[in-house]
């Protein structure tokens, strides 16, 4: 099994320690830190979306356009496009960048921020409506002829895409999900199922769980880890530096919070309504340094808002405890910083390329088994 890499391009230099100063979309920077992560071995990078921000697909497009090479992993919410447009607005971007485009499908899990697009579905109807989404975005892209599809929330006559995705074997779909909905509608779509930073613990369950959902649509996901590094020469200084962040965060949250977008919902505090969060909390709860090295002080700092949970150490430490995840079937691992361009250079120098290393060691050693 190999490893992918993928980075975060944000619209704007921000993050728990850094206050935006900029406009909503600043180009400057997504240029800046795409080719960035292309330079340093990145496979692919997120573009993000929320209720107020900048429009992902776009954003992506505008990314493939300054690349070369880099892979897009586009944050794509359904229920406000129909999907028979949004698979032709895919496909045409991965016609533009030569194959290199993949839909992060999430399905959101705050209804505050939802009624700020103006959906006011229930969670279990919004995981319903996703299903019936990627039933239909599969079937505009691979359809040789018109198709009918009628379902609760879509219903389709005659539907039909005239440009299919750039590669034979499509655009991958990646999912995202913790509750009971989430995982069976993964089931029975994921390409690759994401889940954030918890313990091996925990990611070894819900691996468990994914994989049974899956087995009865005769399917086998491969499964993505997002995490926060944070790498320094020695053990000690690393954690020191750890403490710094956390303490960087807590100042500007009291100050007001990065104003990531300051009139989203999810900024607003509160307790988390979406599942991942309140897994990630209960991982924190049992303290702020877990298994090896896994550093949980920002997820109980923010509520588990997000990728918030890191590996602390050298670089050779914490390549060896992602090699734990590897072992347990993580093939993807979604890594960024906290000062965004620096943080992603130092990941491609002395990290990525010391877990490939690793990867490669390992299949070479079971082979010879």
């Amino acid at each position: 099994m190999s490893v992918e890499f993928i980075g975060y391009v944000g619209h704007f230099d921000s993050s728990e320690t850094r206050r935006r100063t900029t406009a909503a979309l600043d180009p400057g920077h997504i240029e800046t830190v795409a080719k960035a992560h292309e330079l340093v071995g990145f496979d692919r990078v997120l573009v993000a979306f929320n209720a107020t921000s900048a429009e992902s697909i776009l954003v992506g497009q505008h990314i493939a356009h300054v690349t070369e090479r880099l892979g897009l992993m586009i944050a794509h919410r359904p229920g406000f496009t129909a999907p028979t447009l949004a698979a032709r607005q895919f496909a045409t971007l991965d016609h533009f960048s030569k194959g290199r485009a993949a839909v992060h499908i999430i399905t959101g899990g705050n209804d505050t921020e939802l009624a700020q697009d103006g959906d006011h579905l229930t969670k279990d109807e919004r995981y319903a409506r996703t299903s019936e989404y990627i039933d239909v975005l599969r079937q505009e892209w691979g359809a040789a002829a018109p198709f009918d599809y009628k379902g609760r929330f879509y219903r389709v006559e005659r539907g039909f895409g005239d440009l299919k995705p750039y590669r034979p074997e499509g655009i991958p779909v990646y999912f995202g999900g913790a509750s009971e909905a989430a995982i069976a509608v993964a089931g029975k779509h994921a390409d690759i199922y994401a889940l954030w930073g918890e313990t091996l613990e925990q990611v070894r369950d819900l691996i468990g769980r994914v994989r049974d959902a899956a087995a009865s649509h005769g399917r086998n996901p491969r499964f993505s880890l997002s995490l926060r590094p944070v790498l320094a020469e020695t053990e000690e200084a690393a954690w020191t530096k750890a403490e710094r962040i956390l303490e960087e965060a807590r100042v500007l949250r009291a100050a007001g919070g990065s104003r990531r977008s300051p009139f989203n919902a999810r900024e607003g505090g509160g307790p988390p309504s979406n599942e991942g969060s309140r897994r990630l909390l209960d991982a924190a709860s049992k303290g702020s340094r877990l298994d090896k090295r896994l550093w949980t002080g920002i997820a109980a700092l923010t509520g588990a808002s997000g990728n918030s949970t890191g590996l602390v150490g050298t670089p050779e430490q914490v390549a060896e405890a992602m090699m734990d995840y590897w072992k347990l079937g993580i093939s993807t691992f979604l890594i960024r910083g906290f000062d965004p361009l620096p943080d992603a250079i130092e990941y491609g120098r002395e990290l990525i390329p010391r877990v490939r290393a690793l990867v490669a060691a390992n299949i070479v050693a079971v082979a010879a088994e």
